[in-house]
């Protein structure tokens, strides 16, 4: 008991939520495994992914050392630095395949755009922590405002996923401040009423094609709906216990495009199954749950409303995603969090992370001082 009681003190001293961090890890350990096989056991790979989670947990571990209120101070710094890095990728940025989103300094080469996916929630958290609480229709256009600067920055880019992503992240702090629900459903009649506009003279033709493959994928089985045609025809051939380790037909026989990406969760599926899929679901509903039994117990409005929005887009990662990839959304280019290989998105969910830790083990720090 007294043993327990030592490791638990230990870890609040480092600021780490020992469940927190467990559920990580079942979760980056079920990507591992699924990632050795949606790579064709490809050992190079395997070996950079272990890089990237050792970095990412790098990161966590530093973001959870920082005490909330000083998110609160530096929300104006980092959302202003995030804002001057979009406008230096519209100017200067790397284009590759057709999109400008990378930065290149030269020692590092970066998407400002993934930072935004953190800063933006922060500032929004700040904004409304100053004013009034449910926030005034005042502080909800100024609000409005600072979400939409960034948002349309990385939309110019283009990238029309991750801006939305964004928008949502300001947009779901804003929620959990108390926005009003007339704002909410007027702003939903709005976005409905502005839907053809939008389809006319803002998306691209990439992204009008994305949009109607979504609804006929089979007009062109070869083209752009070959993806989608594939991922469905892998998540459907899984059954309940999946065909086994390394021996779906549509991934490792390379049908599957994408498959260690933006489509593991079908290598998932067709490998594993049901069963499978129901196994990473409930390893997600923990992890949630417990975001938000965090941001339930926070201190303060600002933590409270931050650790809850990281929480709910992370929530909208995950069903993006699944959507995305079973044909029930149009395909995004949205990873599977902390499934999908790749660094950038890894290391910004876990800083994310490492915030809702902080929100909560510093909360436990100020409890023992009071």
């Amino acid at each position: 008991m007294t043993h327990s009681k030592s490791n638990a003190s230990f870890l609040t001293k480092l600021h780490i939520d020992l469940v927190f961090l467990l559920i990580i890890f079942m979760l980056l350990s079920y990507g591992l495994i699924i990632l050795w096989s949606a790579s064709g056991q490809d050992i190079a790979m395997i070996n950079k992914r272990l890089i990237q989670m050792l970095v990412a947990l790098i990161v966590l571990f530093c973001f959870a050392q920082v005490p909330p209120r000083l998110y609160e101070k530096s929300a104006v710094f980092l959302y202003c630095v995030t804002v001057f890095l979009l406008l230096l990728v519209d100017l200067f940025g790397d284009t590759s395949k057709g999109a400008q989103r990378w930065l290149d300094l030269g020692f590092v080469r970066f998407q400002p755009s993934e930072i935004a996916k953190i800063t933006v929630p922060l500032m929004v958290a700040r904004f409304i922590n100053r004013g009034s609480t449910p926030p005034t229709y005042k502080e909800t256009f100024f609000t409005i405002i600072i979400i939409m600067i960034p948002t349309i920055l990385i939309a110019i880019e283009p990238d029309l996923g991750t801006s939305i992503l964004v928008a949502l992240s300001g947009f779901f702090v804003l929620f959990l401040g108390g926005l009003s629900w007339i704002l909410i459903i007027s702003a939903i009649i709005i976005v409905a009423i502005s839907i053809p506009l939008l389809w006319e003279f803002f998306l691209l033709d990439y992204q009008k094609q994305r949009v109607l493959t979504f609804i006929h994928p089979e007009t062109d089985p070869q083209g752009a709906g070959y993806h989608i045609i594939q991922s469905k025809a892998a998540i459907g051939s899984g059954g309940l216990s999946g065909k086994g380790l390394g021996l779906g037909t549509q991934s490792q026989l390379e049908f599957l495009p994408e498959r260690h990406t933006d489509f593991i969760f079908s290598v998932l599926a067709e490998e594993f199954g049901l069963i499978g899929v129901c196994i990473l679901l409930f390893i997600y509903f923990l992890l949630l749950l417990r975001g938000f039994i965090i941001a339930a117990k926070a201190q303060t409005m600002f933590a409270r409303v931050l650790a809850g929005g990281l929480t709910l887009i992370f929530f909208i990662y995950i069903f993006v995603n699944i959507g995305m990839v079973s044909g029930i959304l149009p395909v995004v280019g949205v990873p599977l969090p902390l499934i999908s290989y790749g660094g950038s998105s890894l290391v910004v969910l876990m800083a994310g992370f490492g915030i809702i830790m902080s929100v909560h083990t510093h909360r436990k720090t100020l409890s023992k001082n009071l």
